[in-house]
């Protein structure tokens, strides 16, 4: 695996799982409204706003947490709901976030988001193994 590949699968794999966690309602109440729970709201805007991603500025992460223009278009969409959800939580609190009148726009970006995402994950995997069977059957044959 070439080392832009390797940077932009060591970003993806915080990026990716934080998307599709938006887009599962279900998912939301039952992982973040729990106390006990590891991730929360404060995880998922951390992951993309500063640590992986920018969701406000999102073209400087093409090539290292996003793969093509479509995910940058989506990320920012999905900045601007986000920050627009947070207009709506006046404390700052997961439940407040999850009831605000912004949040089911939140909920549908991350979707179409996260069917890009992972769309396109599949494919520079699928392209990664056949370059690889390629690689074998050449190997193979100069034996």
């Amino acid at each position: 695996m070439s080392e832009d590949a390797q940077l932009i699968a060591n970003h993806r794999v915080h990026v990716v799982p934080v998307v599709l966690a938006l887009a599962n309602p279900p998912w939301q109440r039952d992982v973040w409204l729990d106390p006990s729970a590891f991730e929360n709201l404060g995880h998922v805007f951390h992951t993309l706003f500063d640590d992986f991603c920018d969701a406000d500025e999102p073209e400087r992460y093409l090539g290292v947490s996003l793969r093509t223009e479509e995910e940058v278009v989506l990320m920012r969409e999905l900045g601007v709901a986000l920050n627009n959800a947070a207009a709506e939580a006046p404390n700052d609190t997961d439940a407040e976030y999850l009831q605000a009148a912004g949040w089911p726009e939140v909920v549908a970006i991350a979707g179409r988001l996260a069917q890009v995402m992972v769309g396109n994950d599949l494919g520079e995997l699928a392209a990664l193994h056949d370059s690889e069977s390629r690689a074998s059957a050449v190997n193979s044959w100069s034996e």
